[in-house]
Protein backbone atom coordinates (compact mmCIF):
# COMPACT_ATOMS: atom_id res chain seq x y z
CA UNK A 1 0.00 0.00 0.00
CA UNK A 2 1.42 3.61 -0.59
CA UNK A 3 1.83 6.04 1.71
CA UNK A 4 -0.74 9.37 0.65
CA UNK A 5 1.79 11.38 3.54
CA UNK A 6 4.63 10.78 4.63
CA UNK A 7 6.57 13.32 7.06
CA UNK A 8 10.62 13.66 6.91
CA UNK A 9 12.19 14.15 10.09
CA UNK A 10 9.97 17.38 11.33
CA UNK A 11 11.49 19.38 13.90
CA UNK A 12 10.18 22.46 15.14
CA UNK A 13 11.49 24.89 18.12
CA UNK A 14 9.55 27.70 20.08
CA UNK A 15 12.69 29.70 21.55
CA UNK A 16 14.51 27.17 23.23
CA UNK A 17 11.31 24.93 23.54
CA UNK A 18 11.62 21.26 20.82
CA UNK A 19 8.02 20.99 20.33
CA UNK A 20 9.10 18.18 17.75
CA UNK A 21 12.32 16.84 17.60
CA UNK A 22 13.18 14.44 14.30
CA UNK A 23 9.66 12.80 14.08
CA UNK A 24 8.82 10.56 10.38
CA UNK A 25 6.15 9.16 10.17
CA UNK A 26 4.24 7.36 7.03
CA UNK A 27 0.18 7.44 6.93
CA UNK A 28 -0.90 4.21 4.04
CA UNK A 29 -3.40 5.02 1.10
CA UNK A 30 -6.87 4.39 2.51
CA UNK A 31 -5.86 4.09 6.05
CA UNK A 32 -7.52 5.43 8.75
CA UNK A 33 -4.33 6.30 10.72
CA UNK A 34 -4.13 6.86 14.88
CA UNK A 35 -1.71 9.86 16.54
CA UNK A 36 -1.55 9.22 19.98
CA UNK A 37 0.23 10.69 22.32
CA UNK A 38 -0.19 12.31 26.31
CA UNK A 39 -0.82 16.25 26.54
CA UNK A 40 1.93 18.20 25.36
CA UNK A 41 3.42 15.48 23.52
CA UNK A 42 3.75 17.15 20.31
CA UNK A 43 0.93 16.10 18.03
CA UNK A 44 -0.70 19.22 17.97
CA UNK A 45 2.47 21.01 16.52
CA UNK A 46 2.62 17.73 14.03
CA UNK A 47 -0.90 18.31 12.99
CA UNK A 48 -0.57 22.09 12.26
CA UNK A 49 2.79 21.43 9.68
CA UNK A 50 0.50 18.67 7.84
CA UNK A 51 -2.11 21.53 7.52
CA UNK A 52 0.92 24.49 6.81
CA UNK A 53 -0.39 26.41 9.45
CA UNK A 54 3.44 26.79 10.63
CA UNK A 55 6.50 25.02 8.99
CA UNK A 56 9.27 22.90 10.20
CA UNK A 57 12.16 24.38 11.36
CA UNK A 58 13.87 21.20 9.65
CA UNK A 59 12.59 17.97 7.63
CA UNK A 60 9.90 17.76 4.76
CA UNK A 61 6.32 16.53 3.99
CA UNK A 62 4.89 15.01 1.19
CA UNK A 63 1.26 14.61 -0.18
CA UNK A 64 0.65 12.05 -2.54
CA UNK A 65 4.21 12.12 -3.69
CA UNK A 66 4.62 15.47 -4.04
CA UNK A 67 6.58 17.78 -1.48
CA UNK A 68 3.81 19.85 0.33
CA UNK A 69 2.77 23.67 -1.12
CA UNK A 70 0.28 25.73 -0.17
CA UNK A 71 -1.82 24.33 -3.34
CA UNK A 72 -2.29 20.87 -0.68
CA UNK A 73 -4.92 22.81 1.00
CA UNK A 74 -7.86 21.69 -1.13
CA UNK A 75 -6.77 18.61 -0.60
CA UNK A 76 -6.89 18.58 3.15
CA UNK A 77 -9.43 18.68 5.50
CA UNK A 78 -8.77 19.45 8.99
CA UNK A 79 -11.06 19.36 12.09
CA UNK A 80 -9.35 21.10 14.79
CA UNK A 81 -10.16 20.51 18.69
CA UNK A 82 -10.80 24.01 18.92
CA UNK A 83 -13.61 24.39 16.62
CA UNK A 84 -13.56 27.52 14.43
CA UNK A 85 -16.74 28.40 13.54
CA UNK A 86 -18.33 32.21 13.52
CA UNK A 87 -20.85 32.29 16.38
CA UNK A 88 -22.84 35.19 14.99
CA UNK A 89 -23.05 33.82 11.11
CA UNK A 90 -26.16 31.49 10.39
CA UNK A 91 -25.15 27.90 9.76
CA UNK A 92 -25.94 27.59 5.57
CA UNK A 93 -24.36 31.06 5.23
CA UNK A 94 -21.16 29.95 6.83
CA UNK A 95 -21.25 26.67 5.59
CA UNK A 96 -21.17 27.96 2.09
CA UNK A 97 -18.32 30.54 2.57
CA UNK A 98 -16.08 28.05 4.50
CA UNK A 99 -17.28 25.73 1.37
CA UNK A 100 -16.14 28.23 -1.19
CA UNK A 101 -12.90 28.81 0.44
CA UNK A 102 -11.84 25.01 -0.37
CA UNK A 103 -12.65 25.81 -3.79
CA UNK A 104 -15.72 24.87 -4.55
CA UNK A 105 -18.29 27.03 -6.47
CA UNK A 106 -21.20 28.58 -4.96
CA UNK A 107 -23.74 26.03 -6.75
CA UNK A 108 -21.50 22.80 -6.00
CA UNK A 109 -21.67 23.66 -2.17
CA UNK A 110 -24.97 24.18 -1.84
CA UNK A 111 -25.84 20.80 -3.64
CA UNK A 112 -22.94 19.51 -1.36
CA UNK A 113 -24.63 20.94 1.55
CA UNK A 114 -27.92 19.83 0.74
CA UNK A 115 -26.89 16.15 1.06
CA UNK A 116 -24.95 16.16 4.13
CA UNK A 117 -27.97 18.24 5.50
CA UNK A 118 -30.21 15.90 4.67
CA UNK A 119 -28.37 13.05 5.82
CA UNK A 120 -27.78 14.31 9.25
CA UNK A 121 -31.39 15.47 9.34
CA UNK A 122 -30.15 19.33 10.03
CA UNK A 123 -32.12 20.83 6.92
CA UNK A 124 -34.04 23.41 10.26
CA UNK A 125 -30.48 24.67 11.36
CA UNK A 126 -29.96 26.41 7.54
CA UNK A 127 -31.01 29.95 9.21
CA UNK A 128 -30.10 29.47 12.83
CA UNK A 129 -26.63 31.08 14.26
CA UNK A 130 -23.98 28.77 15.55
CA UNK A 131 -24.11 30.49 19.15
CA UNK A 132 -27.86 28.96 19.13
CA UNK A 133 -26.58 25.58 18.57
CA UNK A 134 -25.23 23.13 21.39
CA UNK A 135 -21.91 22.32 21.56
CA UNK A 136 -23.37 19.17 19.42
CA UNK A 137 -24.62 20.23 16.92
CA UNK A 138 -22.14 22.91 16.13
CA UNK A 139 -20.02 20.04 16.43
CA UNK A 140 -22.00 18.36 13.28
CA UNK A 141 -21.99 21.47 11.01
CA UNK A 142 -18.08 21.64 11.60
CA UNK A 143 -17.83 18.06 10.73
CA UNK A 144 -19.81 18.51 7.52
CA UNK A 145 -17.52 21.43 6.32
CA UNK A 146 -14.44 19.75 6.80
CA UNK A 147 -14.84 16.69 4.56
CA UNK A 148 -17.48 18.58 1.98
CA UNK A 149 -14.42 18.89 -0.31
CA UNK A 150 -13.93 15.17 -0.24
CA UNK A 151 -10.43 15.88 0.19
CA UNK A 152 -7.82 13.00 -0.33
CA UNK A 153 -6.30 13.23 3.29
CA UNK A 154 -9.10 14.33 6.67
CA UNK A 155 -7.53 15.11 9.91
CA UNK A 156 -10.02 14.34 13.09
CA UNK A 157 -8.62 15.74 16.29
CA UNK A 158 -11.03 14.61 19.12
CA UNK A 159 -14.04 14.71 16.65
CA UNK A 160 -15.88 12.87 18.89
CA UNK A 161 -15.70 15.66 21.74
CA UNK A 162 -19.14 16.99 22.35
CA UNK A 163 -21.29 14.04 21.23
CA UNK A 164 -23.62 11.96 23.09
CA UNK A 165 -22.67 8.18 22.25
CA UNK A 166 -25.56 7.82 19.69
CA UNK A 167 -24.10 11.12 17.51
CA UNK A 168 -20.57 9.84 18.16
CA UNK A 169 -21.41 6.39 16.88
CA UNK A 170 -22.85 8.17 13.58
CA UNK A 171 -19.82 10.10 12.96
CA UNK A 172 -17.85 7.30 13.36
CA UNK A 173 -19.97 5.70 11.10
CA UNK A 174 -19.14 8.45 8.61
CA UNK A 175 -15.53 8.17 8.96
CA UNK A 176 -15.36 4.60 7.92
CA UNK A 177 -17.79 5.24 5.29
CA UNK A 178 -15.37 8.30 4.18
CA UNK A 179 -12.34 5.68 4.26
CA UNK A 180 -14.34 3.03 2.06
CA UNK A 181 -14.79 5.91 -0.49
CA UNK A 182 -10.86 6.35 -0.83
CA UNK A 183 -10.16 9.28 1.71
CA UNK A 184 -6.90 8.54 4.29
CA UNK A 185 -7.55 9.55 7.76
CA UNK A 186 -5.53 11.22 10.45
CA UNK A 187 -6.89 10.31 13.63
CA UNK A 188 -6.00 12.43 17.16
CA UNK A 189 -7.42 11.46 20.28
CA UNK A 190 -7.04 10.23 23.99
CA UNK A 191 -10.05 7.64 23.67
CA UNK A 192 -8.40 4.57 23.26
CA UNK A 193 -12.00 2.87 22.40
CA UNK A 194 -12.08 4.71 19.59
CA UNK A 195 -8.67 3.63 18.28
CA UNK A 196 -9.44 0.18 18.85
CA UNK A 197 -12.15 0.07 16.54
CA UNK A 198 -10.79 3.22 13.75
CA UNK A 199 -7.69 2.80 13.69
CA UNK A 200 -5.30 0.21 11.13
CA UNK A 201 -1.94 1.95 11.71
CA UNK A 202 -0.81 3.96 14.77
CA UNK A 203 2.19 6.60 16.16
CA UNK A 204 2.45 7.10 19.09
CA UNK A 205 4.75 10.70 19.87
CA UNK A 206 5.86 11.17 23.61
CA UNK A 207 8.02 14.37 24.60
CA UNK A 208 8.36 15.68 21.10
CA UNK A 209 9.64 12.35 19.88
CA UNK A 210 8.11 9.98 18.10
CA UNK A 211 8.47 5.93 19.89
CA UNK A 212 6.30 3.66 18.66
CA UNK A 213 4.82 3.27 14.98
CA UNK A 214 3.01 0.69 12.61
CA UNK A 215 0.46 -1.43 12.00
CA UNK A 216 -2.19 -1.79 14.90
CA UNK A 217 -2.01 -5.53 14.58
CA UNK A 218 1.92 -5.94 14.61
CA UNK A 219 1.81 -3.83 17.58
CA UNK A 220 0.10 -6.06 19.34
CA UNK A 221 1.60 -9.15 17.96
CA UNK A 222 4.64 -7.18 19.67
CA UNK A 223 3.89 -6.53 22.76
CA UNK A 224 1.77 -9.68 23.72
CA UNK A 225 3.23 -11.63 26.21
CA UNK A 226 2.06 -15.69 25.50
CA UNK A 227 -0.81 -15.00 28.52
CA UNK A 228 -4.05 -16.85 28.69
CA UNK A 229 -6.92 -15.93 30.59
CA UNK A 230 -8.74 -19.65 31.79
CA UNK A 231 -11.78 -20.27 33.41
CA UNK A 232 -12.08 -23.82 35.06
CA UNK A 233 -14.51 -25.69 36.30
CA UNK A 234 -13.46 -28.45 39.03
CA UNK A 235 -14.06 -29.27 42.48
CA UNK A 236 -10.62 -28.99 43.33
CA UNK A 237 -9.72 -25.53 42.93
CA UNK A 238 -6.99 -25.22 45.52
CA UNK A 239 -5.18 -28.81 44.56
CA UNK A 240 -4.96 -27.55 40.72
CA UNK A 241 -4.45 -23.68 41.26
CA UNK A 242 -0.82 -25.33 43.62
CA UNK A 243 -0.62 -27.81 40.84
CA UNK A 244 -0.26 -25.11 37.74
CA UNK A 245 1.70 -22.43 40.06
CA UNK A 246 4.15 -25.84 40.43
CA UNK A 247 4.42 -25.41 36.56
CA UNK A 248 3.64 -22.42 34.79
CA UNK A 249 3.98 -18.27 35.68
CA UNK A 250 -0.14 -17.94 37.47
CA UNK A 251 -2.11 -15.72 38.50
CA UNK A 252 -5.81 -14.93 39.01
CA UNK A 253 -8.07 -13.34 36.66
CA UNK A 254 -10.68 -10.75 37.19
CA UNK A 255 -13.89 -11.49 34.36
CA UNK A 256 -16.81 -11.73 35.19
CA UNK A 257 -19.14 -15.43 34.72
CA UNK A 258 -22.31 -17.06 35.33
CA UNK A 259 -21.35 -19.32 37.43
CA UNK A 260 -18.17 -20.39 40.03
CA UNK A 261 -15.01 -20.88 38.13
CA UNK A 262 -11.56 -20.94 38.87
CA UNK A 263 -10.00 -18.15 36.88
CA UNK A 264 -6.57 -17.71 36.10
CA UNK A 265 -3.81 -15.94 34.00
CA UNK A 266 -1.27 -18.48 32.99
CA UNK A 267 1.55 -17.29 31.21
CA UNK A 268 3.73 -19.72 29.13
CA UNK A 269 7.58 -19.89 28.06
CA UNK A 270 8.54 -19.67 24.49
CA UNK A 271 8.91 -23.50 25.12
CA UNK A 272 5.42 -24.38 25.93
CA UNK A 273 2.47 -23.90 23.03
CA UNK A 274 -1.00 -23.03 23.82
CA UNK A 275 -2.17 -25.98 22.34
CA UNK A 276 -0.26 -28.26 24.99
CA UNK A 277 -1.59 -26.24 28.00
CA UNK A 278 -5.17 -26.54 26.93
CA UNK A 279 -4.69 -30.26 27.00
CA UNK A 280 -3.29 -30.37 30.35
CA UNK A 281 -5.90 -27.78 31.37
CA UNK A 282 -8.82 -30.71 30.00
CA UNK A 283 -6.99 -33.30 31.76
CA UNK A 284 -7.27 -31.57 35.17
CA UNK A 285 -11.01 -29.53 34.43
CA UNK A 286 -13.93 -28.73 32.27
CA UNK A 287 -12.38 -25.49 30.47
CA UNK A 288 -15.12 -22.97 30.18
CA UNK A 289 -12.78 -20.03 28.87
CA UNK A 290 -9.19 -20.25 27.41
CA UNK A 291 -8.15 -16.53 25.49
CA UNK A 292 -5.30 -15.35 24.75
CA UNK A 293 -4.43 -12.24 26.39
CA UNK A 294 -3.78 -9.91 23.49
CA UNK A 295 -2.74 -6.16 24.79
CA UNK A 296 -5.16 -3.49 23.94
CA UNK A 297 -4.35 0.29 22.21
CA UNK A 298 -4.35 1.34 26.11
CA UNK A 299 -2.75 -0.91 27.30
CA UNK A 300 0.68 -0.38 24.90
CA UNK A 301 0.28 3.03 25.20
CA UNK A 302 0.48 3.32 28.82
CA UNK A 303 3.73 0.96 28.70
CA UNK A 304 5.68 2.44 25.84
CA UNK A 305 5.12 6.33 27.69
CA UNK A 306 6.06 4.26 31.21
CA UNK A 307 9.28 2.40 29.49
CA UNK A 308 10.31 5.91 27.77
CA UNK A 309 10.25 7.99 30.97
Amino acid sequence: MANLLEVQNATKRFGSFTALHDVSIQVPRGSIFGLLGPNGAGKTTLIRIINQITLPDQGSVYLDNELLKKEHIKDIGYLPEERGLYKSMKVGEQALYLAQLKGLSKREAKERLTYWFDKFDITHWWNKKIQELSKGMAQKVQFIVTVLHRPKLLIFDEPFSGFDPINANVIKDEILQLRDEGATVIFSTHRMESVEELCDHIALINKSKKILEGKVSDIKRAYKSNTFEVGLRTENSNDLYNDLKNKFDVSPAHFKTIDEQLKLKITLNQNTESNQLLGYLSDKAQVMRFNEVIPGVNEIFIKSITENE
